[in-house]
């Protein structure tokens, strides 16, 4: 027996002491005084590393070549492992008796460490799992030889049988499962008695899972869906029923899951049964939970212990092994509460589902992926500010998650909350990558983190790997249909959108894209019907109404175009979404402010940040009054916007530069207006966030630059400028300055001495405006101009 200095040689077969724990390589088994400690996989690989040291420093660097081969993992992610095996060793955090952190070096270990000689087989530790979630319980035996030798005998019998019974079903066998299969898990059967468990553990095994990029979990919107064509859309997931999904979605094995009371323990099972024509069992498996507190720990244990005989890789499962308890919460109740919010929200909509995570969080404030899920509910009911504030808190907890759900909090922070969309691109990639088979990524990178920039082409191939990956979710067609309308590809779009249908998938954005194409065509018919299919359906009407309110104002109609703006506005606030009702309000006030309607482009800004101070409102509000000429305000809301997201990339890149840009034609500098307007060229061809929201931006840059070049009676820029306008159709779709760059166009022809293609311009505004309001003030200046064209 020695101690080691330096590296110590590998043989995959040591064992090593230090203090009064044992390590046994072989078996990735700690002891401590003959009793096991729990330890993760990887939590033991990186005990390992420092023992090997001895007393030298380990640096995190040879942390990840060691333990992750070369993986980069963040600096959060090493430390968690160090604090995990610190606790896990019994170490205060004040003490450090075991492991010292040498600042900005690294890691050693405190102790002198011993390398040993096997023990004799006796002195090896027995079956039970070091995790402490035993098959059977110990029998501590007294009492005479006869009483000892009886309980001896019954032993032998019930393990005899237990053997014979764990063989016949198949217990430990090895799922056949490839990483193209993807699995549904079922509810768990719960005869404690303790309704605490119901849902609530199939929602862990499903986080527990969901972590491994080799396995591929059903999503509860695909059962969901599947169950609403079963005519069953708010029944238990029971194992017949899975089973039946599972055979729908072509999937490939139900897990079911169960838990029973043996005395004060817990008993739980898995059992994974495929779903084909022989209905097999694949694997079956059973561990104890001594305590009631013990369950999610043994659940997670039993939920690793299956991905390895799954067939993923050690590689894998090693980086991808946060404890259930940590990545999500050790409260059942708070757990429970989180599980049925998921329940609600697809039977009866977001905002019904938001008590009950908003109970999960005041149960457990740190509950960090139950803050992400309100933030998305927020979203969802189009509140972006409160979306915000709870993505915030789970973007700071997001150490406490799966590295998975950590992907998706670091985008939906990125995308919500600082608004850098280059960043969130650059996750979204990395996710990607991390998890092949995922959804998520493609879905979010053919929405908004892509149109924004004007990579339409991109958005469409990612939401052809979106379909691609599950067919019967519905964002794939919603994004691609609406990128393909703004490369003016209808028929594509209306296909997207067709194929969506034939799949009874549902989404507000189906109708709403719809609408855009009908209107581009100038199928007024078809606008109506598809008008009269939103009446009464939640998170449609309001926004056709404002869509109406939009293709009103584009044809001159404003008087009409508030009172639409209104009911739609009213709706949005009737049911909870303030932020959209102040939306449409922003809307309606710039398209008055580029008509020349002052006192109610003024009175609706206002009334829109009454409501709400959201990023969009803002800028819609600011770019209002600044049209009115009131800009003192529009300079303070743009000074706002630049100081509350100084990372935002649109705010940055084109809300505030144009906000300015406006100010400063306005008061009479067109150079400074064009300078101005320099940073937004990479954007302006893009789809902002305020278009998506109240249907106004878009181009604003573009327009803003047009005026800016008439004011310096550069008649050929200008032009370019209002024809990139009309080039662009779909993008611009019903917004005001699509009708008024006809006019602005000719202005420039007018300009450039081009009486002819002046009058074509002029002509095309006045068809447009046949119906308008004949008090509004840039038509009667059209009206004048146009006759003087004659």
């Amino acid at each position: 027996m020695g101690e080691l200095s330096g590296m110590a040689i590998r043989t995959g077969t040591e064992f090593y002491e230090f203090g009064p724990f044992r390590m046994d390589v072989q078996r990735q088994l700690l002891l401590r005084a003959g009793s096991p400690v729990s330890l993760t996989p990887k939590t033991f690989q990186v005990l390992l590393a420092l023992v090997r040291r001895g007393h030298e420093i380990v640096s995190k660097d040879d942390l990840m070549k060691e333990v992750w081969q070369g993986i980069f993992v963040d600096e959060a992610n090493i430390s968690r492992q160090i604090f995990m095996l610190r606790k896990a060793l019994g170490e205060s955090p004040q003490d450090h008796e075991y492991i010292v952190t040498v600042p900005g070096r690294g890691y050693r270990l405190a102790q002198s460490v011993r390398l040993v000689p096997a023990p004799a087989p006796s002195e090896m530790p027995g079956s039970e799992s070091s995790s402490g979630a035993a098959d059977v319980p110990k029998l501590e035996v007294n009492g005479s030889k006869r009483k000892r030798w009886g309980i001896a005998l019954a032993a032998l019998l019930f393990a005899v049988l237990l053997v014979g019974a764990l063989y016949k079903s198949g217990f430990h066998r090895s799922p056949s499962l490839t990483n193209k299969d993807t699995l549904v898990i079922a509810e768990f059967s719960n005869s404690t008695g303790d309704s605490v468990f119901d849902r609530t553990l199939q929602q862990g095994l499903a986080v527990q899972l969901e972590q491994s990029p080799f396995l591929s979990i059903l999503p509860e919107e695909r059962i969901r869906h599947t169950l609403r064509l079963m005519e069953q859309p708010n029944a238990r997931l029971t194992p017949e029923l899975a089973l039946e999904v599972c055979e729908r979605t072509g999937s490939a094995a139900v897990i079911e899951g169960s838990i029973t009371r043996l005395g004060t323990r817990y008993v739980l099972g898995l059992r994974v049964e495929s779903c084909n024509a022989n209905k097999s069992v694949l694997d079956e498996e059973q561990a104890q939970a001594k305590r009631k507190e013990d369950v999610l720990d043994t659940l997670g244990r039993l939920a690793n212990r299956f991905r390895v005989r799954a067939g993923e890789s050690m590689r894998t499962i090693e980086t991808h092994d946060a404890l259930l308890a940590e990545a999500t919460t050790a409260s059942l109740e708070a757990l429970r509460a989180y599980s049925s919010a998921w329940n609600i929200a697809f039977a009866s909509g977001s905002a019904s589902a938001i008590p009950l995570v908003r109970r999960a969080i005041e149960i457990d404030p740190n509950f960090a992926m139950a803050h992400a899920y309100l933030g998305r509910l927020y979203g969802d009911i189009g509140e972006p500010e409160l979306s915000s504030e709870s993505t915030t808190r789970a973007f700071q907890l997001r150490n406490r998650v799966t590295d998975r759900e950590k992907f998706f909090i670091t985008v939906s922070y990125d995308r919500q909350v600082t608004g850098n969309l280059e960043k969130a691109r650059g996750t979204c990639e990395l996710w990607a990558r991390a998890y092949p088979r995922d959804i998520a990524p493609p879905s979010f990178l053919s929405g908004m983190i892509s149109v924004a920039a004007g990579r339409y082409e991109t958005a469409i191939q990612e939401g052809q790997r979106a379909i691609a990956l599950d067919p019967d979710q519905p964002w794939g067609y919603a994004n691609l249909a609406i990128a393909a309308v703004f490369l003016g590809r209808l028929d594509e779009a209306e296909t997207s959108v067709r194929r969506a249908l034939d799949r009874n998938l549902a989404l507000p954005e189906f109708l709403a894209t719809q609408y855009e194409i009908a209107f581009l065509r100038g199928d007024s018919a078809e606008m109506d019907r598809l008008a009269a299919r939103a009446q009464g359906k939640t998170g449609a009407e309001d926004w056709m109404d404002a869509m109406q309110a939009s293709v009103l104002a584009y044809s001159g109609k404003l008087k009409e175009a508030t009172r639409v703006t209104q009911e739609a506005e009213h709706l949005a606030a009737q049911a909870g979404q303030r932020e959209t009702a102040a939306e449409y309000l922003a809307a309606t006030a710039t398209a008055e402010g580029f008509a020349g309607e002052i006192a109610e482009a003024r009175r609706n800004a206002l009334s829109a940040l009454r409501i709400s101070k959201g990023r969009d409102v803002e800028y819609g509000a600011a770019t209002a009054l600044a049209l009115t000429g009131d800009y003192t305000r529009a300079d303070a809301l743009a000074d706002d916007l630049a100081a509350r997201f100084p990372d935002g990339t649109l705010v940055q890149l084109n809300y505030v530069p144009t906000v300015r840009a406006l100010l400063s034609l306005k008061q009479g500098k067109p150079s400074t207006t064009i300078e101005l307007l320099e940073i937004t060229k990479p954007y302006e061809f893009g789809f902002p966030s305020s278009y998506a929201a109240g249907a106004f931006g878009s181009f604003n840059p573009v327009y803003i630059r047009g005026l800016a070049y008439l004011a310096q009676r550069r008649a050929t820029e200008a032009g370019e400028q209002f024809q990139n306008i009309l080039d662009h159709r779909g993008i611009v779709f019903a917004e005001t300055i699509g009708a008024l760059a006809h006019l602005q166009l000719g202005r420039a022809f007018a300009l450039a001495r081009d009486r002819a293609k002046a009058r074509t311009a002029y002509e095309e505004f006045m068809t447009l405006w046949k119906d308008a309001d004949a008090d509004i003030p840039i038509f009667r200046e059209a009206n004048r101009e146009y006759v003087t064209l004659r």
